[in-house]
């Protein structure tokens, strides 16, 4: 096969990981690519949802108003299938029309031409509601775990308690700690939006989505319909981070179900407020470690505690669950281990998928319970972490092995030096005694993220297919159902094919995934689709390049073969838990202002090992990106929930960082290719967020000298404890 260079951009890619242009970056940056919202189809009405203004009660009587000609009213009785949304439980109703279990659950939806006057006539809609008592918190829950329904999913697993409590009756000393963190909102930049175009003999969905079969399957059910009858199509996605993971499928129901009932296409876009307050977030979690300690400080045995505050509905919160205690040991080997967790029940907004899926805030905890047990044993933080690293064919908690090579040792000694971190630790130590108000600290935090789906998931659940189909002249287009939002898959997986093929770039095209056109590659999600959907399509590329005929139509098939490994068991939680992983270093510098608690980050420094890096330029982006998602996560978002009731309506009352808050991140990524990965390639989406918030904790822990057991520290949290360290030493 003969390559017909392009200019500089269709020239042979010889290293795999030069950037190119992205394959969206001309309608981005002109603002002429079409986003749902900016979509108009003929025969088309808008939609809104009334929502339930209790967290818990039965709704005795709907009233509404007089609707004319062209409004009209949808609910729960127009559903042709069962009314619940299709995940992994039958738990969250399409509409409520019995019991409502959370302030903003929708009861009905109004259509119509005008929103204006959709949104008058919601405000005269009647609900008589019978209130019950709610849970409202986390606490609340585990108090009341043991109750029927508030209990949502459990895992354990680890070493027997009775050998763990042999070991803590001969310790020196048992350390027991409680460690809490927050919501976080993804505050993707294009807010939810779905919109169903109706035909006779077909239902055809658009929008804003990471999933698509997610969204078909649940469609079928609803629906109630035949496989030909329902077509998903993703629209340019403005952001996910997992918000639009799991969230869209009940979307999709509320249009399409409301499509086939008023027989017009519906659209249903959310305006920022609603988006915040009804969507899913990050848990809640609560976390509560016992360690034993022998004489010298190191460490006998640990169990770990973890709740997460599943809301109204469990959506995917046992998988959220899974990774979390997956993840609860950290990057460390630590002797004779246990973790127990539960997703608990509150009547409060649904909880759901967000990047890095339960890790974050176990190694916020994890991370920040390893930083004060270097305290008790007089160990510099990192220094004390370092003893309990993993290795290379070291066993996992689960029981599985570490395989591959593993370079966080390296990582670490390189960024000690690129960062000066000994010296600088000396020299902010001399400016915190000469300074009054201003506290300068430096931080470090270790990680690792599971790439793919848990366990066995990839083999019996996803299934994954991938398809290639050349044209008569010689183009190559990518037949996925992986969703590119802002992370490049565009061009990314474009690059995997053209290298395989020798072909110019330009050649191969990735239209935007229409479920009538392409197989189920599987969900994107879980850092799976470069190393899983990209290792597909190039032996996929690499069948079609053995049979390439020019100027013929051609078409390829590959489907999924998983790698032998320690087998999974879901219900023992024992074997190797995930194919490959992917490590980070982080080190945080920065200064607290004492007078007013505001921290003010100076310098971000990260190590990351990916196996080997598509494009350069694709993955700075992931770790920039990731690393303000992960910062603002230890210490600049907070969110709250009232009485069931989100409190943050808008981006201003939430606080992401600004570019004022992003500074300068020095970063490198390690080399070190994985076999089964495209040109080596592993995850990389997640792993860039997870050590942002441990790193941040820690430097202001150095700083202060106060130990935290909860993110976000906001200046609030530091006011407070710098009052208690000023009443303890005074």
């Amino acid at each position: 096969m003969k390559n017909q260079s392009k200019g500089v951009v269709g020239m042979n890619l010889k290293d795999i990981s030069t950037s190119v242009p992205k394959k969206d970056h001309g309608g981005k940056v002109s603002g002429q690519l079409a986003y749902i919202s900016d979509v108009k189809v003929e025969n088309m009405v808008y939609g809104v949802l009334y929502r339930s203004s209790i967290a818990y009660g039965k709704i005795k009587s709907i009233q509404l108003p007089n609707l004319p000609e062209g409004y009209e009213a949808v609910g729960a009785e127009d559903i042709p299938g069962p009314n619940y949304v299709k995940i992994i439980k039958e738990d969250q109703p399409i509409f409520a029309n019995e019991w409502v279990n959370y302030i903003g659950e929708p009861i009905l939806m109004l259509v119509g031409d005008d929103l204006d006057t959709l949104y008058k006539f919601l405000n005269e809609v009647k609900v008589d509601f019978e209130e019950n008592q709610a849970i409202y918190t986390l606490d609340e829950a585990i108090n009341q775990k043991s109750k029927p329904g508030v209990t949502m999913a459990s895992y354990e697993f680890g070493e027997s308690l009775d050998v763990i409590s042999a070991i803590e009756q001969r310790a020196h000393k048992i350390i027991e700690e409680e460690y809490d963190t927050g919501y976080q909102e993804h505050v993707y930049l294009e807010p939810q939006g779905m919109l169903a175009i109706y035909k006779d003999d077909e239902i055809e969905v658009q929008g804003s989505m990471q999933c698509l079969y997610y969204i078909k399957n649940a469609l079928l059910s609803a629906l109630a319909c035949d496989d030909d009858e329902v077509r998903v199509v993703q629209s340019p996605t403005g952001g996910g981070f997992g918000g639009k993971e799991d969230f869209p499928s009940m979307m999709a129901c509320h249009v399409a179900v409301a499509a086939k009932a008023v027989k017009k296409s519906v659209m249903l876009v959310f305006d920022r407020s609603e988006d915040m307050v009804v969507t899913t977030k990050r848990h809640p979690a609560k976390l509560n470690y016992r360690t034993a300690l022998d004489q010298e400080g190191n460490i006998l045995s640990l169990c770990v505690d973890i709740y997460l505050d599943g809301g109204a509905n469990v959506g995917l919160s046992s998988v959220v669950l899974q990774r979390a205690l997956i993840n609860s040991a950290g990057v460390y080997k630590i002797p004779h281990f246990h973790a127990k967790g539960y997703v608990l029940k509150t009547n409060t907004v649904p909880n759901g998928a967000f990047r890095g899926f339960g890790a974050p805030q176990s190694f916020a905890g994890i991370e920040s319970h390893m930083g004060h047990l270097s305290k008790l044993s007089n160990i510099e933080p990192l220094e004390y972490k370092r003893k309990y690293l993993v290795k290379q064919g070291d066993p996992t908690i689960t029981k599985g092995i570490f395989r591959d090579p593993i370079l966080v040792e390296e990582m670490i000694e390189d960024l000690l030096n690129s960062s000066e971190y000994k010296k600088k630790k000396q020299e902010f130590q001399r400016f915190n005694q000469q300074s009054q108000r201003y506290k300068k600290g430096i931080g470090t935090s270790l990680f690792l993220h599971g790439c793919g789906f848990t366990g066995s998931g990839e083999r019996d659940h996803i299934k994954a297919t991938v398809k290639l189909v050349k044209s008569k002249d010689d183009q190559v287009s990518l037949k996925i159902s992986n969703s590119d939002m802002g992370q490049g898959i565009l061009t990314t997986l474009c690059k995997i094919v053209a290298k395989e093929l020798d072909l110019p770039y330009e050649d191969v095209l990735y239209p935007y995934p229409d479920t009538k056109e392409v197989p189920d590659s599987g969900p994107t999600v879980a850092s799976r689709t470069t190393m899983i959907v990209g290792k597909l399509l190039e032996r996929a590329a690499k069948k079609l390049k053995y049979q390439w005929q020019t100027g013929v139509e051609q078409e390829v098939v590959e489907h999924y073969v998983h790698r032998e490994m320690i087998p999974w068991n879901e219900l023992t939680f024992t074997g190797d838990a995930y194919p490959a992983y992917s490590w980070g270093v982080n080190i945080v510098e920065l200064e607290v202002d004492t007078l007013t608690g505001n921290v003010k980050l100076e310098k971000v420094y990260g190590n990351y090992e990916v196996g080997k890096v598509i494009d350069e330029r694709i993955m700075k982006g992931q770790i920039d990106g990731g690393l303000a998602q992960g910062l603002a996560y230890g210490y600049l978002e907070k969110m709250t929930s009232h009485l069931g009731k989100i409190q943050q309506k808008s981006i201003s009352d939430y606080g992401p960082p600004t570019s004022l808050d992003v500074v300068p991140i020095e970063s490198k990524v390690f080399d070190n290719p994985y076999a089964d990965g495209p040109y080596g390639a592993k995850g990389a989406g997640e792993l860039t967020l997870i050590g942002g918030a441990p790193a941040v904790q820690a430097a202001i822990e150095n700083a202060l000298q106060i130990s935290f057991q909860q993110i976000p520290i906001t200046p609030e949290v530091i006011i407070e404890s710098l009052w208690v360290k000023e009443g303890e030493e005074g």
